[in-house]
């Protein structure tokens, strides 16, 4: 398995890249969006999925861990392929996304590019079911209320938010603890806040 690349853009298409890495070129699938921000001949670090099929192996690039394990939730959905999962995530920020999730924001998700009313409740119920809710809540409300004193719905609504996106628990409290004024803010601006610590 490949985890990462680290090498040089030395071409481009709509939907992919072609990565020189050490006289090697890699062609990696990446969302649209990404591939319009990066240009040829740039130094870059990409995250990487491989999919490995019958007749087919295919690299999936992101740019950052949390854009990775938004595709490998994506494509564990039924009815979501890599492609589909790429669109997706040229359409929404990671934290917006698990934020959808968490609160059955079917409205937010339905707006994404080939998702419907069907797949965005499956979206946000087989995400959901990949977290144990009532376990999370009960362990976070104790270590909140002895470290930050901040139990706010806000922050546990954060909280997970952040494990949809495959952080530890002790990774995303011991974040919350260096944010101040956390009950002033937004569950959005918590995320990513926590993002950027993390």
């Amino acid at each position: 398995m490949i985890a990462f690349l680290e090498g040089t853009i030395s071409g481009k298409t709509v939907n992919s890249v072609i990565i020189n890495v050490n006289g090697i070129g890699f062609k990696v699938n990446m969302p649209q969006k990404t591939i319009s921000e990066i240009e040829n001949n740039s130094k870059i670090k990409i995250y990487t999925y491989m999919r490995i099929l019958q007749d087919d192996i295919s690299l999936f690039g992101f740019l950052t861990s949390e854009e990775l394990s938004m595709f490998e939730l994506l494509i564990s959905v039924g009815g979501i392929g890599a492609k589909s999962a790429l669109t997706i995530l040229s359409n929404i920020e990671p934290s917006k996304f698990a934020l959808a999730v968490i609160t059955d924001d079917i409205a937010t998700l339905k707006k994404l590019p080939g998702i419907g009313a069907k797949t965005a409740e499956r979206i946000t119920l087989e995400l959901r079911d990949k977290i144990d809710k009532e376990e999370i809540i009960e362990e976070s409300k104790e270590e909140i209320n002895k470290n930050n004193n901040k139990n706010t719905q806000k922050a546990k609504d954060a909280i997970d938010a952040l494990l949809v996106l495959g952080y530890t628990r002790k990774d995303i409290e011991n974040s919350l603890k260096s944010i101040e004024n956390i009950e002033e803010m937004e569950v959005e601006d918590i995320i990513k806040q926590c993002l950027k610590l993390l």
